[in-house]
């Protein structure tokens, strides 16, 4: 295994992707946030004064999976063909579960554009909440499954317990 990103001298350079085949491209990233339990009540019944809190995390999670060339330096645009936040609220604990999955046809995959959306979602669940709730924690942010390219399918080992 070595790192695509670096020549052979050790310079930083952009990967070719130009001979690649196009292929269908998708990547699953999941994160967590969790919270104390009158926090966890006011986003699941709607009433944190902000507005819907899952609703704008879910967009500001789109909106970031479109903007990872601006954000990390070596990677590549892409033409984004969906991008699907989900989430699973766990009531017991006050934790919300995220998940990310993204997709494109093309010739580089996109599980930079998944885990970066888990961790905007995140960052925007507390930055809307942060006014009741500064102890919430953020974390967990990991890419749950990647299919497509020449190194063909992953899925995270505790993923396939499930």
């Amino acid at each position: 295994m070595e790192l695509t990103h670096f020549d052979k001298s050790g310079a930083v350079h952009m990967v070719d992707v130009g001979s690649k085949e196009i292929s269908q491209r998708v990547a699953v990233a999941g994160g967590e946030i969790s919270m104390q339990p009158e926090t966890f009540r006011l986003i699941m019944d709607k009433e944190v004064a902000k507005g819907d809190v899952l609703e704008v995390a879910r967009i500001a999670g789109i909106m970031a999976a479109k903007r990872v060339d601006s954000l990390i330096p070596l990677c590549h645009q892409l033409n984004l063909t969906s991008i699907k936040v989900t989430y699973e609220p766990k009531p017991a604990d006050s934790i919300i579960k995220f998940m990310v999955r993204v997709k494109t046809s093309g010739k580089t995959g996109v599980e930079m554009e998944a885990l970066t959306a888990a961790s905007i979602v995140g960052l925007t669940i507390y930055d809307m909440c942060k006014a009741v709730d500064r102890d919430m924690t953020i974390g967990n942010i990991r890419l749950l499954e990647k299919m497509g390219g020449k190194s063909g399918h992953y899925i995270r080992k505790e993923e396939l317990k499930k």
